[in-house]
């Protein structure tokens, strides 16, 4: 009996390895496409999913998710990619000043939100909005980057996953006619879209 829970333990490693070593954080930062398609490419990163995440509506899709966000679900090793270093390429994909929309976006869909699910991942959330304050040098008011509890994540539908690669001309199109990058350059400067350590 006492080697049944170790047993359990390397089948299930076996079956499902990626599982085994892997976490996961849901962030929202206006379009779906566009956070799906700058974090999926992290060495350590699974896999990104799009979805909908932070309201009470069940079984929201494209048409109708009144109260979600369109968000990512991030699966992670962490042995290979620290929170903190996702936390780094998610806010500097965004614009954390600006709370009623990314971009061209607009309204509570498309607004940005670190969800967390335990303290641990709070203090660091909060932790990671302090030094993107002092990168930027305004008060840490400024930045309008929700922190809130994890909610359950809507999967969502398949077309919207991978979409940047699936649909490469219309993605750079939207992407191109939306400001994102302009607006990410004029925020971040050279740390515009990386990985880079914090400069405070």
């Amino acid at each position: 009996m006492k080697f049944l829970l170790p047993l359990l333990i390397i089948f299930s490693i076996i079956i499902n390895p990626i599982e085994a070593y892997s976490d996961e954080i849901i962030l929202a930062g206006g379009c779906f496409w566009c956070l799906e398609h700058d974090l999926e490419y992290l060495d350590g990163v699974d896999f990104v999913k799009s979805g909908y995440s932070g309201g009470d509506l069940n079984n929201p899709n494209y048409e109708n998710h009144k109260g979600h966000q369109e968000v990512v679900l991030v699966n992670y090793d962490p042995s290979l990619v620290s929170l903190n270093q996702i936390l780094r390429v998610y806010l500097r994909n965004i614009d954390p000043l600006d709370g009623k929309g990314q971009f061209c976006d607009r309204g509570d869909s498309y607004r940005p939100v670190i969800f967390y699910q335990n303290s641990i991942e709070e203090n660091q959330s909060k932790d990671a909005l302090i030094s993107a304050s002092k990168e930027l040098k305004v008060p840490i008011e400024k930045i309008k980057v929700e922190v809130k509890s994890k909610n359950k994540f809507w999967v969502a539908e398949d077309y919207h996953q991978n979409f940047a690669d699936n649909n490469e001309f219309k993605y750079k199109f939207y992407r191109y006619s939306c400001g994102r990058d302009k607006r990410l350059d004029q925020l971040w400067g050279d740390n515009s879209k990386t990985g880079n350590e914090w400069s405070e």
